[in-house]
């Protein structure tokens, strides 16, 4: 199990090798602890973008040339997206399970 950077996100994202079920319990609460770590950031990470969308939206009033609009119009779109995956990623609350059990991630 490890953690890989997205890019897009700003965010470490889980990444398991094997089912989360045949992790050890040690293993499972290792990672929900450094899980916990990533998504405590998420809300300001949220925060931030939308205050870049209130900035492109701002530009978007003032700005009279289609080409530019339709290219800041996109921008807000990229960002609505990724508020979007990080609240997806937000709400996944995984546990520590026992053997056999349904996967948490």
């Amino acid at each position: 199990m490890e953690f890989i950077y997205d890019r897009r996100l700003g965010i470490s994202l889980p990444y398991l090798d094997q089912p989360w079920e045949t992790l050890s319990v040690k293993n499972q609460t290792e990672i929900l602890t450094q899980w916990e770590l990533i998504r405590g950031t998420i809300p300001e990470k949220i925060a931030d973008i939308e205050m870049s969308i209130e900035d492109k939206q701002m530009e978007l009033n003032q700005e009279e040339e289609f080409e530019r609009s339709c290219a800041l119009n996109d921008e807000v779109a990229e960002y609505a997206s990724v508020i979007n995956d990080l609240w997806i990623w937000y709400r996944t609350s995984p546990s520590v399970s026992k053997q056999f059990s349904s996967s948490s991630f």
